[in-house]
């Protein structure tokens, strides 16, 4: 069981896989009250590392979700992402 927030953990671990210069992690759950989840596990990310260059967004959408594989449906019901490259 992970005993850090599931913000705090999205953040480390994009950090350790990306080395991005930017990271934003938003939790949004508080918009989706009523909704599948029960208002929360719902998150948007924005990254721009170097890692993304020369990906495609489908590309950079996998990458990262390939970082977050175990937190998906564990911690994580929805995620919106915006992953750019750094060029």
């Amino acid at each position: 069981m992970h005993t850090r927030p599931v913000v705090e953990q999205i953040r480390g671990r994009l950090q350790s896989a990306f080395a991005p210069t930017e990271l934003d992690v938003f939790d949004e759950g508080h918009q989706h009250i009523g909704h599948a989840g029960e208002g929360k596990g719902h998150f948007r990310v924005r990254i721009v590392s170097a890692a993304f260059a020369g990906q495609s967004p489908l590309k950079r959408h996998r990458m990262v979700y390939a970082a977050l594989d175990d937190l998906i449906g564990n911690g994580i019901h929805a995620l919106s992402i915006d992953a750019r490259s750094s060029e």
